[in-house]
């Protein structure tokens, strides 16, 4: 084949949710974060798959991407929509019974003139200044909010991967100050947050990135494989350079593999000259640029000439091929390409 072949473990995606659900302790209800096509890896496939294990509540992006769950799981698990009820959703919301998190007056002014009495949750910004009501829009609609009964008021930390951050105890004290005795489930911790301690767990917790095996949550199984197609192997000559811009040149006689992959894979161009492939468990280094189709390895080490070499798997998870890139995990995942032959194993997937 010429293209990459992805192998997606659901076993391990869900032996991750198990692992941060048990973080999360008694009396908690871990939920599960599928956005942006589940992190990249297909959002039926990983939905269903944390559904069987137990997930009841997942969070999405956008209504868009909550219908593609529902359609996946049916009637009965709880979809949230982080963006709100966005104008012209109100079809969508309402007959595929999502529950959109509405982080403005405006937006719950909408929801309840558009859908009355159809669930919702309340998004309030507790500090990092993206999406969420601010404190005192809160405090002016919160009696009316409270009255209509939402079924989540949930907040995001800006700082949770960093546990010694003064950010992350600014925000759980504001997040109390506003909810406190509101008698509505409460969110605050993403996987970050669940790491940081039960203080920050509150009543639902919502899992993402350490699902698929990446940092924070550094006892995560890796959940992805990507193996890399061999097209040529050529012997270059000192003084030589490789790929566009002659940014590696030749010491000495080397081999170099040419694989099947680039940027337009996802496989980010600032990695190269810096990121690593493996055969066998042997590093073997990205020289020259990336291009969008193809990569070319240093492979003079190896005693036999490879047919494939992986870029993710057991000798390199997502974060160090992030780390190569000047990037971070989230990146590389969301960006896998679509031209990959994917293959999905465990999770009842036959």
């Amino acid at each position: 084949m010429a293209t990459g072949s992805l192998t997606i473990d659901l076993d391990a995606l869900v032996r991750n949710w198990t692992a941060l659900d048990r973080v999360s302790g008694a009396g908690v209800e871990s939920g599960a974060v599928v956005k942006a096509d589940g992190y990249g890896l297909g959002a039926a496939q990983v939905a269903r798959a944390l559904a069987q294990a137990g997930a009841r509540r997942f969070f999405v992006a956008a209504a868009e991407e909550g219908a593609a769950i529902r359609q996946a799981l049916g009637r009965g698990p709880e979809i949230f929509v982080f963006s709100g009820h966005m104008a012209g959703d109100a079809d969508m919301i309402g007959d595929l019974e999502l529950i959109p998190m509405l982080n403005s007056v405006e937006q719950l002014t909408r929801h309840m003139e558009t859908l009355p009495g159809h669930r919702f949750g309340i998004q309030l910004d507790t500090g990092m200044n993206r999406l969420g009501m601010e404190p005192a829009e809160w405090v002016a609609v919160s009696d009316i909010a409270l009255q209509a009964s939402p079924a989540l008021i949930m907040s995001h930390l800006a700082c949770a991967d960093e546990p010694g951050s003064a950010m992350n105890a600014t925000q759980l004290k504001v997040f109390r100050e506003l909810t406190d005795g509101c008698g509505v489930p409460r969110s605050l911790a993403a996987t970050g947050g669940i790491l940081l301690g039960t203080e920050y767990h509150f009543d639902i917790t919502r899992p993402g990135v350490g699902l698929y095996g990446g940092q924070p949550f550094n006892r995560a199984q890796a959940v992805v494989h990507l193996s890399l197609p061999v097209i040529q192997i050529r012997e270059i000559e000192p003084g030589e350079s490789v790929g566009y811009g002659c940014t590696w040149t030749v010491d000495e006689t080397c081999t170099i593999a040419t694989v099947a992959a680039g940027y337009a894979d996802g496989l980010i161009r600032a990695m190269g000259n810096r990121g690593h492939m493996f055969h066998e468990g042997v590093p073997c280094p990205i020289v020259g640029r990336v291009s969008m189709d193809l990569i070319t390895v240093d492979i003079s080490h190896l005693s036999t000439r490879p047919l494939a070499l992986d870029i993710l798997g057991k000798d390199q998870s997502v974060d160090d091929v992030a780390a190569a890139a000047g990037t971070i995990g989230y990146e590389i995942l969301t960006s896998l390409g679509a031209r990959y032959k994917r293959r999905y194993t465990g999770g009842g997937v036959a």
